[in-house]
């Protein structure tokens, strides 16, 4: 054979796993280009209008992001029941300011690929979340929003903001912001990844939204404690407010054998986030010790194969419910969480709650009064705590009995709508 025909031995391995990352490289252009497309038709999709019927009473303009987990839908409600000497006039981020103006939406694309543009090719950040992470939308939102209430200052009495993703603050008009978040509270997460931060031009100008406002309302101490400590305001501008709920706060009677079905149920739609592969380890520990207890997963849909597990997938909020009363203990055991209202919903039924000890979670849950508290990734210590549960049903109710207390007293819709009331009454008319 001619020596130039020769060739080494085939090195399969190599192949292989230049074939895997091909293969991963092409996944991501395709998921790249779906969520382009779904962007475009997002800034394409024929725009609402809000309007107030040509009422001439003054306005607060409620600038907010879509639903919010549903939370935007219970502050107009709230600003309408505390503040009804006034019309408010909801101003969506998207619907209103950003698709009225499609270039703005188009040309930002350029800046977040420019600022993050590596670590989404690489599957490390999406498009959706860098969105508003850029200084150019966040300028550009805060003249758009200056333009659209600068016409006719005179008509409004204050603005309120919701989430802190932009600064809708506008020079001469009082305003005021609610969130369950800052940025850099991720920090206090104790696995949180500082190169997941995104860019310190942004983080710069996240200041201004709360150094901006009157005040600023929050629904957690640790969140308080962000503003403070990472953005150097005044405690005295910050204010814990909490949140209420998305079902209605009535409890239900419970029909889950008196806390003796030994069912756990989770609830959340980010699996990953919310700690669902820690629980599902936990779980089989805990099957040596209560061979009969059962899980279920509302929410989302892991590809989990066990008897004893069964995964709902998303359901409509009307029926978290009834997933509810049927359940002895709901788990949470979740590695970030701003604020956790699922929390609140089991409360509402009396039903105890596990979690972690990280965000929000120690303001709503007691340890050994309403629930029990243990480390992120602590695998062993939800399995002991859920032992502990399911294997005492007096304990559960007890547990249950507290929690329903606490958000009786604190974490209501309507006495958030209190607090809000009163705290911008103080700092207006005072």
């Amino acid at each position: 054979m001619d020596a130039s025909y020769e060739s080494e031995a085939v090195d399969i391995q190599a192949y292989e796993s230049h074939g895997r990352w091909f293969q991963s490289l092409l996944q991501r252009a395709i998921s790249l280009k779906n969520r382009t497309m779904h962007l475009v038709h997002w800034v394409f999709d024929p725009p609402h209008k809000s309007t107030l019927n040509g009422s001439t009473r003054k306005r607060i303009a409620y600038i907010k992001r879509g639903r919010w987990s549903y939370i935007n839908i219970n502050i107009v409600k709230l600003l309408n029941e505390n503040f009804p000497d006034y019309d408010v006039e909801p101003i969506d981020m998207v619907e209103d300011i950003l698709r009225q103006n499609k270039t703005v939406i188009v040309a930002n694309l350029f800046y977040v690929f420019q600022l993050y543009g590596r670590d989404i090719l690489r599957g490390r950040r999406s498009i959706h979340g860098c969105f508003y992470r850029t200084p150019y939308i966040f300028n550009k939102i805060k003249q758009l929003v200056r333009n659209h209430i600068e016409g006719e200052p005179a008509q409004y009495a204050f603005t309120f903001q919701t989430q802190s993703l932009y600064d809708a603050s506008v020079e001469g008009l009082p305003h005021f912001v609610y969130t369950d978040h800052t940025h850099l509270s991720n920090l206090y997460y104790p696995g949180f990844d500082r190169s997941q931060l995104y860019a310190h031009e942004w983080i710069d100008l996240e200041r201004n939204i709360y150094r901006n406002a009157l005040k600023t309302f929050i629904m957690s101490s640790h969140v308080k404690n962000s503003v403070v400590q990472h953005y150097a305001c005044d405690s005295k501008r910050v204010t814990c407010v909490y949140a209420g709920c998305n079902i209605e706060f009535r409890p239900l009677l419970l029909d889950n054998d008196d806390y003796r079905n030994k069912r756990i149920l989770f609830i959340g739609v980010d699996w990953e986030r919310k700690g669902g592969p820690e629980l599902v380890e936990a779980f089989k520990l805990l099957l040596k010790k209560i061979p009969d207890a059962r899980l279920t997963i509302v929410g989302c849909s892991p590809d989990i194969r066990h008897p004893q597990i069964e995964v709902i997938g998303r359901v409509p909020i009307s029926d978290i419910n009834q997933h509810l009363i049927q359940a002895s203990v709901l788990c949470l055991p979740t590695k970030i969480e701003p604020f956790g209202i699922v929390t609140i919903e089991a409360f509402i039924h009396k039903l105890p709650v596990v979690a972690t000890r990280i965000g929000a979670l120690p303001d709503l849950i007691v340890d050994g009064e309403s629930g029990r508290l243990v480390a992120p990734d602590d695998i062993r210590g939800l399995a002991d705590a859920l032992i502990e549960l399911l294997s005492d049903p007096e304990k559960c109710r007890s547990f249950g009995e507290h929690g329903y207390q606490i958000v009786k007293d604190n974490y209501s819709w309507q006495a958030v709508g209190a607090r809000l009331k009163s705290e911008i009454g103080s700092t207006l008319w005072n």
